[in-house]
Formats: C-alpha cells, sequence, structure tokens
C-alpha cells in the first residue's frame, strides 16, 4: 500500500495497526488476582488451560539442565557463545565506570551517585512451541552485567510439559540462578508476587503477547517492569540511492514475526516507493512464512522530503528504525523516538536480533517516546550522595532557612541553626 504523507494525522493507517494493551487488560488482571492469592494452584490451573499441560514441579531440575546441554550440537553451541561474547561485550560498556562518583561542588559540599544493581530480576523467555535462544541471552545478560545477584527465567512449557532443549541451553549459559515451566500471564504474576514454588523477582523483563504485557503493566505495584514490549515493529527511512531489494527483505523480515507486526518505508522518492512495492510482492510469494506475512501487511509512504520522512517515524516512535540515505548521520541525529536505529545497506534488523551485541528487547506500540530499550541501566539504581562538611553548610545555611520558612516547616529551618548554635 502506497500513501501520500501529505501531514502527521495521515499516519493513522499505521496507528490502527497497532494492537491495544487495553483490550487484554480485563483478562489478565484475572489471572494475576488470581496468582496473588492462590499461588501454585492458581499457576497450574491456568497452564493447564492455555497450555493443556499439567504440571506438578515448576522448577527444572539439574539433570534436565545437563540432558539439554548433550541434545545441542557443537557448532550451535559455539554461534551461541559468540553471540553471547558480543552482547557481553556491548552491555559491559554501558556500565558506569566506577560504583560511586563525588565531586566538590563547592568548597564544603562534594555531592555524586552510587550505583546498586537490584537484588533479583526474572526473565520472561518467549517459547512454548518453538525456541527464542537469542532473547534468553538480551533478557539475562544485561541482568548478569550489571551484578544482580538472583536471576530467574519463566518459559512456556511444551505440549509434554519440557522446555525445548535450546532456550534451556540459552538460559543456563547466560547465568540465570533458576528456571520455571511457566508461561503466560501467570508467569508474570509468580514472578511479581511469588507463590509457594516461585521466588518473587524486584524487576521483571522481557517481551510477550499482549496479555503478558497487559499483565506487566499491571503488577507494577509488586515488580518494576522494563517495558511495554508487543508485536515488532520497523520503520525504514529512505532516499532514491535505497536499494528495493534490500528494503523489502528487512521489511518481510519483521512482518514474518507476527500477523500484528508492523513494517513501514518512508521515502521521498516515489520510484523507490513503487520498487519496494513491487519487490516486496515478489519476495513473498517465495517467503517460508507467506501466510503470516500476507496478513501482517506494509505501509509505504511518500513524503516532500527527509526531513518530512524523520519526523512522521517519530511520530511512529517504532520499534526499529532503518536509515538507508546517501547521507545518514544528519537524518540519524534527528531521530528521537526509536528502539534501536541501523544504519546503513549492511544493517539489517536481522544483527542486532542475533549476534552484533546491541539489545533486541525494544520498546513498541509508540512507547520508544519514553522507554528505553533494554540495557544495563535497567538492572541498577543510582542514589544521590551528598557529603557536606561545616564550610559547605554554612555557605548555603540562609538559603535553606529562607526557603524552609517560606513553606512553613520551621523545623527543618531550626534542624539547620542548631548546627550553628
Amino acid at each position: 500500500m502506497i500513501k501520500k504523507l501529505s501531514s502527521l494525522d495521515s499516519l493513522e493507517e499505521v496507528f490502527k495497526r497497532r494492537t491495544s494493551i487495553e483490550s487484554a487488560m480485563d483478562s489478565a488482571k484475572k489471572i494475576v488476582d488470581d496468582v496473588k492469592v492462590n499461588g501454585d494452584a492458581a499457576v497450574r490451573k491456568y497452564t493447564k488451560q492455555f497450555d493443556g499441560v499439567d504440571l506438578e514441579a515448576f522448577a527444572l531440575t539439574e539433570g534436565e539442565i545437563d540432558n539439554a546441554f548433550e541434545l545441542i550440537d557443537y557448532e550451535t553451541l559455539e554461534h551461541l557463545q559468540h553471540a553471547l561474547d558480543n552482547i557481553e561485550t556491548f552491555h559491559s560498556l554501558q556500565m558506569p565506570q566506577s560504583d560511586m562518583w563525588l565531586t566538590e561542588v563547592n568548597p564544603g559540599i562534594r555531592l555524586g551517585q552510587k550505583y546498586t544493581a537490584l537484588s533479583s530480576a526474572g526473565a520472561y523467555v518467549p517459547g512454548g512451541t518453538g525456541s527464542y535462544p537469542s532473547s534468553a541471552l538480551m533478557l539475562i545478560i544485561p541482568a548478569k552485567v550489571a551484578g544482580v545477584p538472583e536471576v530467574v527465567a519463566c518459559t512456556p512449557p511444551r505440549k509434554d510439559g519440557t522446555v525445548h532443549p535450546l532456550t534451556i541451553t540459552a538460559i543456563t549459559m547466560a547465568g540465570a540462578d533458576e528456571i520455571y515451566r511457566i508461561g503466560g500471564v501467570q508467569a508474570i504474576a509468580s514472578m511479581a508476587f511469588g507463590t509457594e514454588s516461585v521466588r518473587k523477582v524486584d524487576k521483571i523483563v522481557g517481551p510477550g503477547n499482549a496479555y503478558v504485557t497487559a499483565a506487566k503493566m499491571y503488577v507494577r505495584g509488586a515488580a518494576e517492569i522494563d517495558m511495554p514490549a508487543g508485536p515488532s515493529e520497523i520503520v525504514v527511512i529512505a532516499d532514491e540511492t535505497g536499494n528495493p531489494v534490500l528494503i523489502a527483505s528487512d521489511m518481510i523480515a519483521q512482518m514474518e514475526h507476527d500477523v500484528n507486526s508492523l513494517a513501514v518505508l518512508i521515502t521521498p522518492s516515489e520510484a523507490l516507493a513503487k520498487a519496494v512495492d513491487s519487490e516486496i510482492k515478489l519476495q513473498t510469494a517465495t517467503a517460508l512464512r507467506k501466510q503470516i506475512i500476507e496478513k501482517a501487511g506494509y505501509v509505504i509512504y511518500v513524503t516532500e522530503d527527509l526531513d518530512a520522512a524523520t519526523a512522521a517515524c517519530n511520530e511512529i516512535a517504532p520499534e526499529h528504525v532503518e536509515i538507508m540515505v546517501a547521507n545518514p548521520m544528519p537524518v540519524l541525529n534527528e531521530v528521537r523516538n526509536a528502539g534501536t536505529v541501523y544504519v546503513g545497506e549492511y544493517a539489517p534488523v536481522a544483527a542486532g536480533d542475533y549476534a552484533s551485541g546491541a539489545n533486541h528487547v525494544l520498546p513498541t506500540g509508540g512507547y520508544a517516546k519514553t522507554f528505553s530499550g533494554m540495557n544495563v541501566m535497567q538492572f541498577l539504581k543510582t542514589t544521590s550522595v551528598q557529603y557536606i562538611e561545616k564550610e559547605g553548610l554554612d555557605s548555603i545555611r540562609d538559603t535553606i532557612v529562607a526557603l524552609a520558612n517560606i513553606e512553613g516547616f520551621d523545623a527543618h529551618a531550626k534542624s539547620v541553626m542548631k548546627r550553628f548554635s
């Protein structure tokens, strides 16, 4: 579908395609509340209802983990390790250079920050019929790099009650301390409130469907979350120099995720728009996930210039942005709202999905306007530190007393003045 983009109001086609979390909230609330009150019994009930599995033990045993490793071939383990190393390297670069810093801002007044890792975190790793080892690496490695001492993972069981061996292997290699075979809303509720068998955590991270995302939003009083993360999205900003074969290929790569995925091209070149439109149809015809891709669909917008294209992208605030233009840096500088940005013909989203090292757990649904993607700071708290000596307090005491009196807090003023009486 090719459309002229005359104003940002014309982006309604994009916004109506997005999955609403609100539509899943009522169902998610009922399950969360049940798990909060009834613990393991409720988890078993919903696992039977949604996954068709009668669960006995939730946690995987050491024997199950060892058996999983034996089922994975050496070459696959090498690829997992390669991706793990790159992800660990990138996230290590994000760490503050020290656990605390102090700077003398005025004589006798030193201010700073102290960084402390969360005590625990829970990773929701999608699974069930498939295996997504990359998600396990992306969720658990940043927590471990940040220094979180206790990281648990929840992932849906298969029909026989087991967990895919590749998922187990990736979760274990990433450093998780415990693995639970629980999926869906009941997994989020278990980690948020704890049950007889599942540890309560301080923060829950990981993507999921609308119900999982709704559950994460609902439990925020009991456990913090990373971000709302729903169906995959891509916006490609391209000019007349863009390669239509590559652009179409990258859009299709997002469309094959899910029927609710969003793929958008924004370009000032009508010729490129038509070429990409034709190329998407051509490549879709032979795609293995053709039915999903066709249901997901795509939108191509033609704008007056690159500035208008970038403005539209910022309004959409997508999960992924690809920039394929002759001079990419000015465009990159103007992109304000995106989960992650890929620059150049040799930077497909698939690179970040698996092995470049940057994280692929990102805000969707427009939440990139206010949320960041997964990073080590998700697992670190900052505490301000104030080291004040007599000289320093004396230099600001008149201001403290004056403002305290203006606000009617006499005891505040006296707490300062008594130090000089």
